[in-house]
Order: structure tokens, then C-alpha cells, then sequence
């Protein structure tokens, strides 16, 4: 069990889109860290929807491939929610889990930062391409 995970009741759950997945490829952020920086004993957490979203992004060449590949890396460190009963596009899936098991949810997805915002759910986002920040409304 990593670190972060101590088991406790005390311990927060954090929903990860596919977007937060791929920051520490790309800006070289230890996502989990920085996660237990903001909130201590911490569980990442990972809709179904965005592993298979990860999947097909790794098929092929380039940088966000290999961004893909390393998130799926990442992927085994975090607690994966079985398929939602909704058929409809990963966004939306990631807001009704956010929405359903009441969590924060890390993304650098503009608008789906704005959405989550909206519906009064807090948002960790990547600042400066150095660290993480929780904005709540």
C-alpha cells in the first residue's frame, strides 16, 4: 500500500479525469505528492471510463502516447470504479461520480473544471506548471 493510502477513516478520496493522468508526464508533477501535501492521507480514485479513455490514447507514437502509457502506469496505485450505468461521454461520467461519492476532483480540463465548479464540487488544478491548487466555490 503507498504511503499516502494509511487506511484511516480520516483518509479522502480524489477522483482523477484523464487530463490529471497525464501531468506528470507533461509538466513532470508528482500528482500523488502534491495530493497528500492538500490533503494528508488521501485515496486516488479512477472511473472505468477514463482507463479505457487512457487505453485508446496509448495506442500509437508520440508524446501523448507515451503520456497515455505512463498514465496507465499510474493507474495501478488508485482505487479503478467499476463502469457507470450511463451511457455518455467521459466528462460527464466524471462529474456524476464526483457528484454521486461527493469528492474533489483533480483535472486540468478547462471546462470541465468550470462544470465541476458549478455544481459546487472542488477542483484541484495544476498552477504554474509546478503544483497543485483546490479551488472551491
Amino acid at each position: 500500500m503507498a504511503a499516502y493510502r494509511n487506511g484511516g477513516s480520516d483518509r479522502v478520496s480524489v477522483l482523477l479525469d484523464t487530463n490529471a493522468l497525464l501531468i506528470p508526464s507533461r509538466s513532470g508533477v508528482d500528482i500523488f505528492s502534491c495530493l497528500q501535501e492538500i490533503f494528508g492521507a488521501f485515496e486516488p480514485v479512477v472511473p472505468s471510463e477514463v482507463v479505457n479513455e487512457l487505453r485508446a490514447l496509448s495506442q500509437g507514437r508520440g508524446k501523448s502516447a507515451a503520456a497515455a502509457r505512463f498514465g496507465l502506469a499510474l493507474v495501478r496505485e488508485c482505487r479503478v470504479l467499476p463502469p457507470y450505468d450511463v451511457m455518455a461521454p467521459v466528462d460527464e461520467i466524471v462529474v456524476l461520480q464526483a457528484e454521486s461519492l461527493g469528492v474533489p476532483v483533480l483535472t486540468n480540463d478547462r471546462k470541465l473544471k468550470e462544470l465541476l465548479l458549478q455544481k459546487g464540487i472542488a477542483v484541484i488544478v495544476l498552477r504554474n506548471q509546478k503544483r497543485l491548487e483546490l479551488i472551491r466555490k
